[in-house]
């Protein structure tokens, strides 16, 4: 006799790949349902149909604009980077840099960036040098921050083994600190890109003629508000692309220094 045919197991639905996707689709469908229930006029707040609308209508200008600001986000972020990375490995080398540079970093980080617009006009002029020197300020610091935290929070122990053993300064930074300083990097690079935006945004909205920040100020001045809407939408697109590749950089970089301790 034939054994049976064992069952084949059922398909499992992945809930956490889908989790973003409904509860996008939910904000929308709870979104236009408010507009209509109130009957809420679209220059007050515009239904997820009427942005969608200015977003086929206005495609041209908004692709455009779209691009201009990716481009200047992501290259202050670049340099917000390779800043970052360099200031932070100086001041997290040694104890008494740290203490005397942080507090200067946190004075600086306390200004507003939108306040430094007005003198970087006054320097570079109107365009895109204000807008990505604005995106560089803004997310230049925590990635200072997290590299110099890395480096500076070593176990003395850990030290202490490696200088009885003949290990040098440099040594114990190159083969201690900045690895364990990596997953500090790399994480702070999820909230960079994201504040890098909005200094790009800030600074188009102030001092450029190009970029969503320009486009979103023009539309509010003709009572544009779905218009307005839309550049919104294109920025949270953009910034939630930025934000996976950093996330999947992460992984990839630093997959080994985290532990999976969340249930589905």
């Amino acid at each position: 006799m034939p054994a049976a045919a064992l069952p084949r197991p059922k398909a499992r639905i992945n809930w956490i790949r889908l989790a973003p996707w409904l509860y996008t689709l939910g904000l929308f469908v709870i979104w236009e349902a408010a507009v209509r229930l109130f009957e809420l006029p679209p220059t007050l707040l515009p239904a997820p149909t009427r942005v969608f609308q200015a977003i086929v209508q206005y495609w041209s200008p908004i692709w455009k604009n779209s691009l201009q600001t990716l481009y200047t986000t992501t290259l202050g972020f670049a340099l917000a980077i390779v800043a970052g990375l360099g200031i932070g490995l100086f001041v997290g080398w040694s104890k008494t840099i740290y203490a005397g540079l942080y507090p200067l970093m946190i004075g600086f980080n306390a200004i507003p960036k939108v306040a430094l617009v007005p003198i970087l006009v006054i320097w570079f002029g109107i365009g895109t040098v204000p807008a990505v020197l604005t995106a560089f300020l803004i997310s230049f610091f925590p990635i200072v921050v997290n590299v110099a935290t890395g480096l500076a929070t070593i176990e003395p122990e850990t030290e202490d083994v490696l200088r009885a053993l003949g290990a040098k300064k440099l040594d114990i930074m190159l083969k201690v600190g900045i690895p364990r300083s990596m997953p500090y990097f790399f994480g702070s690079l999820k909230v960079a890109i994201t504040l890098a935006f909005v200094g790009s945004v800030v600074s188009e909205t102030v001092a450029s003629n190009y970029g969503l920040g320009n486009m979103m100020s023009s539309a509010q001045s003709q009572f544009n508000v779905p218009l307005v809407f839309a550049g919104l939408m294109m920025l949270a697109v953009e910034g939630i692309a930025m934000y996976a590749l950093m996330a999947w950089i992460e992984r990839r970089m630093t997959g080994w220094a985290h532990r999976s301790t969340m249930g589905n």
